[in-house]
């Protein structure tokens, strides 16, 4: 297997190569649903008589991500609280707010220092004069097969598109480059190239219009992944960590074998 990295900028971009879809789907699904991260869980209100309601308050803070290192916490299910709740497995949010104003991310006082939310300006609502919110969000560790609030990022993967010249094309190249929506093919003399790989996906416009003697098909075992994360960890700590988590799947499934 290889790897290149086409973007690190904002959304992880990478080539995959020598791979198969199974392979590449599971590392996928892995990046969507079980990387830990911190989320808000519940909320306990002192005092609301904003315009919001408590329930819809919850749900705005529960989404808000949270910079974290979910090494340093435990789910609080194995916790040696016994789920008690401490410093281990779980961090409190407070919030103490007097109208007129607006509510951001930002107001939350954390409990650790090192949890605070993605940005300062997530807005949660707006308090006019005479209006108040005091609160406590628990934030705890879990992953996006318990709820999508703990999913990591939105990963997703396509084949590398690759170009067959069947015939000569150096007649047709006005009109092959001009049927592409995107404008990343390139005919020069009868060689065909796709200039962005990972913009193209596969509409087959240009083969279309080319009689037959350009072809467009996706490798099976070449795959660009686009990694955006939705939470407080990086892209490229969320593809490391899924790999992990996929080996200790392996063998896992290995020692289980034995068994049999």
């Amino acid at each position: 297997m290889n790897i290149k990295v086409l973007q690190k900028k904002g959304v992880l971009r990478f080539v995959l190569e020598d791979s198969n879809p199974a392979f590449a789907n599971a590392l996928r699904r892995i990046m969507i649903s079980e990387i830990p991260t911190l989320a808000v869980d519940r909320v306990d209100f002192r005092a609301n008589n904003s315009i919001l309601f408590d329930e819809i308050i919850a749900h705005r803070i529960g989404l808000i991500p949270l910079k974290c290192s979910p090494e340093k916490f435990t789910v609080e299910e194995e916790c040696k609280c016994k789920g008690k709740g401490c410093v281990s497995c779980q961090v409190v949010l407070a919030l103490e707010k007097t109208g007129p104003c607006m509510v951001y991310s930002g107001d939350f006082k954390s409990s650790n220092t090192d949890v605070q939310p993605m940005d300062p300006r997530f807005v949660i609502v707006e308090l006019l004069a005479g209006q108040s919110v005091k609160l406590e969000a628990v934030a705890t560790l879990g992953t996006g097969k318990k709820h999508m609030k703990y999913q990591a990022t939105n990963a997703s993967y396509q084949y590398y598109p690759e170009v067959e010249v069947k015939g000569d094309i150096s007649k047709l190249q006005t009109k092959i480059e001009n049927a592409c929506p995107k404008e990343i093919i390139k005919i020069i003399g009868n060689k065909a190239t796709i200039t962005k790989p990972d913009s193209c996906d596969l509409c087959l416009s240009c083969e279309e219009v080319s009689g037959g003697t350009l072809k467009i098909t996706g490798n099976p075992s070449k795959f660009i992944f686009s990694v955006e994360s939705v939470s407080g960890l990086e892209p490229e700590y969320i593809v490391k960590k899924a790999a992990e988590i996929l080996g200790e799947k392996g063998k896992e499934f290995i020692k289980e074998l034995g068994k049999l």
